[in-house]
């Protein structure tokens, strides 16, 4: 199973601003539904650039963040827990 990151929102538009922002690569008419989006890696320490991302800029935009690095498991990420997240990325796939 990869690893997810599920970004939602009740804001039309914003997860695709967001996505603009933080990856050129990712134009807004490649966002095929408005308040949600979907990415799996294959290597799950690649996440850790997107949930830092939206942490740094929690307060620029209405986006929630979930993850999951194993079936049927999600996790919602917070401000308060993202630092532990990313160490734990690091600690679990250390490749």
């Amino acid at each position: 199973m990869n690893a997810v990151v599920k970004l939602y929102s009740n804001k039309s538009g914003e997860i695709a601003r967001f996505l603009n922002k933080f990856n050129k690569n990712t134009p807004s008419n490649k966002i095929e539904e408005d308040l949600l989006w979907k990415k799996e890696y294959e290597n799950p320490i690649e996440m850790a650039d997107i949930i830092s991302a939206l942490i740094e800029n929690q307060e620029d935009y209405k986006i929630n963040m979930w993850i999951s690095l194993d079936k049927d498991m999600l996790i919602n990420v917070t401000k308060n827990n993202a630092d532990d997240i990313i160490r734990y990325l690091y600690e679990r796939y250390p490749y």
